[in-house]
């Protein structure tokens, strides 16, 4: 059986896996490299989502870590948006 990790640390663990993800450096070329940039990203923006996506709906974690894993979804979405569409913005 898994361990349980605390819901703060599966906040904190998310932030900094959104971060990881803005880290990982754009393919100088183009082609091929592009699909693997993006799976990158998403898999480490996915991970971060799967650790907090279930915080909201428990009955555990008081309101205000509710909110904040809540936001921390928005937060994802508006992270895969900045790294992949860079050039729609």
């Amino acid at each position: 059986m898994s361990k349980v990790i605390p819901t703060e640390e599966r906040i904190e663990k998310a932030r900094k896996l959104i971060e990881k993800a803005r880290e990982i450096q754009p393919p100088e070329d183009g082609g091929w490299m592009d699909f693997s940039y993006a799976a990158q990203v998403k898999d480490v923006l996915r991970q971060a989502n799967d650790l907090i996506k279930f915080i909201p709906m428990t009955s555990g974690p008081s309101a205000e870590l509710k909110a904040e894993a809540a936001q921390l979804m928005k937060d994802i979405k508006i992270a895969e948006k900045e790294i992949l569409h860079r050039s729609l913005a």
